[in-house]
């Protein structure tokens, strides 16, 4: 089988090429310690099998991956075991943990020689990097807290406790079970500024924590009301153009 290696560290380079070469069931048809260059390489050579390290600078292995197409056969090598996980999470991905052994070298190649022969499925390259942008993927940083000012104070009322956002003569409230907090945002300005996955805007002047949401109901032209959870089942109307994506949001 035709092999291409890719890692940052030229000694891990020379030593797995030395181990493959003496199986003799490998050719080596290129290597690169830089990922950007070994892109162009990789698709060029056009190998069997890539050996990638994953954690490299300039490009991670799982970024190199994603500009491959077609894609070999993937075989992870890399010392960071804390990979490992989110490399099985699709089968036939193999994954050799640095120091390599011979064993384990083995087992990689004998696997590979099963999907070439079609007895062994092979990886669902883009399955494995939808789950790990999503793993990955840096997460915004919202506020758990959100300021109110009063008079010369600024209260900071948790988010958590809000039940829901709403504007009103003007200005704009944060609602909890005891009291209401007038609050320096519009409505508009919350739907950008809060977490999407608790919070939804479900009319213009409205925007509702999903947590506090009790049930729903069906109303006339198309329009919902949804009853919140606290002691007075506040009712809140949801736009006919908003009752698709709150229904979605709540799994139904």
């Amino acid at each position: 089988m035709r092999a291409f290696l890719v890692d940052d560290e030229e000694l891990a380079l020379k030593r797995l090429s030395r181990m493959l070469t003496a199986t003799g069931r490998v050719e080596i048809v290129g290597s690169g310690s830089d990922p950007v260059e070994a892109v162009a390489a990789v698709l060029g050579a056009q190998p069997d099998v890539l050996f990638l390290d994953i954690e490299m600078p300039g490009m991670t292995g799982f970024e190199l991956l994603a500009k491959l197409d077609p894609q070999p056969v993937i075989v992870f090598t890399t010392a960071y075991d804390r990979y490992a996980l989110q490399a099985f999470g699709v089968n036939s991905i193999d994954y050799l943990l640095k120091p390599i052994e011979r064993t384990q070298l083995d087992r990689a190649l004998d696997k590979i020689e099963r999907m070439r022969g079609g007895t062994e499925p092979r990886q669902q390259i883009r399955e494995l990097l939808d789950r790990l942008s999503a793993v990955t993927a840096p997460q915004p940083d919202y506020p758990a807290r959100i300021a109110s000012r009063i008079g010369e104070r600024v209260v900071f009322v948790e988010l958590s406790q809000v039940t829901h956002f709403f504007a009103a003569d003007k200005l704009t409230y944060a609602a909890t079970p005891g009291k209401n907090y007038a609050i320096d945002h519009t409505i508009q300005e919350l739907e950008q500024k809060l977490d999407p996955r608790k919070f939804i805007r479900i009319h213009r002047a409205t925007l509702v924590n999903l947590d506090s949401v009790y049930d729903l109901h069906a109303m006339f032209a198309g329009r919902m009301l949804v009853r919140l959870k606290d002691e007075t089942k506040t009712e809140l109307a949801v736009s006919r153009d908003r009752v698709k994506a709150l229904k979605q949001r709540l799994g139904i």
